[in-house]
């Protein structure tokens, strides 16, 4: 969950500022908002500059309004010698200049504030979802796509400023009716959202309070940005409370017999890979990105592999780029694969889910919650149960820790652990069967 920060909104991995002026400042300066960047994705570094704009522009709102009380209201001055008071546009085009002349509005080339237009909020949503596309991953967009589908399908040939606090809650309503059914039957692919209400009515089960966050989530992001463009006033859901718990479901550890048996797989795309998140901690679209150009040499301290975005994938968080020694069992994989370019090449996150899917109901591996996602729960327990600290475990598999490297606060004042620290760490991971 990102934090909230007034009048900031997160865009991409980029905190923005948007905050309108009154109306008569907006007449004055000819603008509506105040808007920049940030130019950070750090939610505390973006909560301090949030706060220096914010000031600079409760001074512009004061300075605006006293230097046009001054203009206009020249006490001394016979209606002869202010020809331009007779007309409103001249009015506005003395108050203006005399504005840039005192250096509290920049020169530009004015236009009249206008209205805010009314905008369809199907035709909104596709501009919004082209952009979108470029931004994010294909699992990512498919999601936001959905979400405000769902939304569309409904509200989609109003405008954008009828919208009410009353839409929201009623939208919210109608999502918490949904069937976790509706995203595996053939039968509601296509269907509105009213329809899809009425075919999860013929059932008892609901999706899940995180997946309705997730949609009114996605939904409000869309109608943040619409306010951020100037085809809204303000987000009129942002008053709406999200009331279901929102209940963690933590993915499985593995045992070591569960381990031994996965290893003892023949599937020669997926073992590789699942060897290599399990002796690294490496998530699957950390491992499945990986070029020979990211194995780093260090002398006597070995190949360590650099996760970093690159051009087959991005990272999950900027905590997420870091240094892993290659585990020795993974030296001598490595030794095996391609010399350049991708080491896992034609290998994707949905192939390797899908694959461990197929190999644990082969197994008859049935425990709820054993994922892919599990082996990397399976490299944090080993270095637990060795004794290895947390927020150096935290370094390694790219997690963010109140005292770890990518913390914010300890990370000023401390350069992080060795590699050499590193090294003794991963060298001491042990898997529960021969290789």
């Amino acid at each position: 969950m990102s934090a909230q920060i007034k009048y900031a909104y997160l865009k991409g991995h980029t905190w923005l500022y948007r905050r309108n002026y009154p109306r008569d400042v907006a007449v004055a300066l000819g603008s509506q908002a105040l808007k920049q960047s940030l130019k950070t994705g750090d939610p505390a570094t973006a909560r301090v500059r949030a706060a220096e704009v914010n000031s600079r522009w409760e001074t512009q709102v004061a300075q605006v309004r006293q230097v046009s009380e001054e203009a206009l209201s020249d006490a001394q001055a016979t209606a002869q010698q202010r020809p331009w008071e007779q007309d409103t546009t001249t009015a506005l085009a003395h108050l203006r200049s005399t504005l840039e002349a005192s250096g509290v509005a920049k020169q530009r080339d004015f236009s009249a504030v206008r209205k805010t237009p009314k905008t369809a909020i199907g035709a909104s949503s596709r501009v919004y979802l082209r952009r979108r596309s470029n931004e994010l991953r294909p699992g990512g967009y498919k999601s936001v796509r959905y979400s405000i589908g769902l939304f569309v399908s409904r509200y989609g040939d109003r405008s954008l400023c009828s919208l009410t606090r009353k839409d929201g809650q009623e939208f919210l309503g109608l999502i918490g009716q949904l069937s976790p059914v509706i995203g595996k039957s053939e039968t509601t692919r296509g269907l509105g959202l009213d329809q899809l209400v009425r075919f999860s009515a013929q059932g008892s089960a609901r999706i899940t309070a995180r997946t309705q966050k997730r949609i009114w989530a996605q939904v409000n992001h869309w109608l943040d940005w619409v306010v951020y463009e100037g085809q809204l006033e303000v987000n009129p859901f942002r008053s709406v409370r999200f009331e279901p718990r929102v209940r963690p479901k933590p993915y499985a550890v593995p045992t070591d017999e569960e381990v031994s048996t996965l290893l003892r797989t023949e599937d020669q795309v997926l073992r590789p890979v699942m060897l290599t998140c399990l002796l690294s901690g490496m998530r699957a679209g950390e491992a499945a990105g990986l070029l020979r150009r990211d194995l780093v040499h260090k002398g006597n301290l070995g190949t360590f592999v650099h996760v970093r975005p690159n051009e087959l994938r991005l990272l999950k968080t900027d905590a997420a780029e870091r240094l892993v020694p290659v585990h020795p069992l993974l030296e001598e994989l490595f030794l095996g694969l391609p010399s350049r370019g991708p080491l896992f090449p034609d290998v994707s996150v949905n192939l390797v889910t899908k694959a461990f899917t197929k190999l644990r109901a082969r197994q008859k591996l049935k425990r709820p919650g054993l994922v892919f996602h599990s082996t990397r729960k399976w490299f944090v327990t080993q270095c637990e149960r060795t004794g290895v600290p947390e927020h150096w475990t935290a370094s390694l598999v790219g997690h963010q820790s109140a005292r770890s490297e990518n913390g914010l606060t300890y990370g000023i004042y401390s350069a992080g652990i060795s590699d050499a620290q590193k090294r003794g760490i991963v060298d001491q991971i042990r898997l529960p069967c021969v290789v």
